[in-house]
């Protein structure tokens, strides 16, 4: 396979950290790239993972290849990532639960998302929807959805894709907020968790946006808002969070690219390029895009940042909910 340069010098110089990477190049990568993903194959991570990986092989010159660690919310793979070496031979691409959650939820976390891992990318995000089955909650907004859960206490539920996902933490929040009373239905995966609200088992959900976004397109579930600061085009008629009377109330469930700690800046600026080129690229982008994911691809100083933010924001929110792992 021919090689090719990742950028051009002048790119690659407004890349923070790059210049050292100009100065003293970084031999990578030597082999192929394992790009580990914490849950089974078809989730967000998992597809992510696999776009990047397919472009980023091109770009690099050698195979990248997405390997699945699933198991226990994303550690078992978050314990590899951080034993192995920072010479950029494994990443990972995980989601908010292996990167914020877990560090709020689990005290006895098998690995510390911040010192065990180095920042490479926030790749993208997407809105999570709040759904309803129609059928079961008689209301067409979320001011009515607040009206019918304040007069029916303690006789509904939601569902989830599992503890500590965000789904569970943007209804908790929702709860915290308007006051409410719903328990919580964890399920394993977000399909189960709309195919149950589907059934009626359960009156509503907070669900990632390419979960859900077919099933509201049938009618089968009706979406009451998305959890972003703007309206989404796979979804243009459903509000926003802030339209729907909740000011401040931007979530979005994300996936990001780390690599082990401890990684020197030169090579992190190599990948961090690498990863970017291969989120932007026109094969990849649209197709992404198609399924809800929001491009960001930010420099690993702006994601270091938002994660830290993050971790902080869920775990208020944890406490204040007395969530338990399970």
């Amino acid at each position: 396979m021919n090689r090719r340069p990742l950028l051009g010098a002048a790119a690659l110089a407004l890349i923070p950290g790059a210049r050292g990477a100009l100065a003293q190049p970084v031999a990578w990568p030597s082999r192929p790239v394992t790009m580990l993903v914490p849950f089974v194959a078809g989730g967000p991570s998992d597809i992510v993972a696999r776009a990047i990986s397919m472009r980023m092989g091109q770009t690099i010159g050698q195979t990248v290849v997405a390997e699945n660690r699933a198991g226990a919310n994303g550690e078992i793979a978050g314990r590899v990532l951080a034993r192995a070496e920072p010479d950029g031979q494994t990443l990972m691409v995980g989601s908010i639960g292996v990167y914020a959650i877990n560090a709020a939820l689990r005290p006895d976390l098998g690995y510390d998302p911040v010192k065990d891992f180095s920042p490479i990318s926030l790749a993208v995000t997407t809105p999570n929807v709040l759904v309803i089955n129609p059928e079961k909650v008689p209301v067409s907004d979320v001011a009515g959805l607040i009206a019918w859960l304040k007069a029916n206490p303690g006789k509904s539920s939601y569902s989830t894709s599992g503890v500590g996902s965000s789904d569970q933490m943007t209804a908790e929040l929702f709860k915290q907020r308007v006051d409410v009373d719903v328990a919580h239905v964890p399920y394993r995966g977000g399909a189960a968790a709309a195919t149950d609200l589907i059934a009626g088992n359960v009156q509503m959900s907070f669900q990632n946006l390419g979960t859900v976004a077919a099933h509201i397109q049938s009618g089968r579930l009706k979406a009451l808002m998305v959890t972003d600061a703007q309206r989404h085009p796979i979804l243009p008629t459903v509000p926003t969070s802030a339209e729907a009377g909740l000011a401040d109330f931007v979530v979005t469930s994300w996936q990001a690219v780390m690599a082990p700690g401890g990684m020197p800046a030169a090579l992190r600026a190599k990948i961090y390029a690498a990863v970017a080129e291969a989120l932007q690229h026109a094969d990849v982008r649209p197709r992404l895009e198609q399924i809800g994911f929001t491009i960001v691809a930010s420099t690993p100083e702006a994601y270091a940042q938002f994660q830290a933010a993050e971790i902080a924001r869920w775990r208020q929110v944890i406490q204040v909910a007395g969530i338990k792992p399970e």
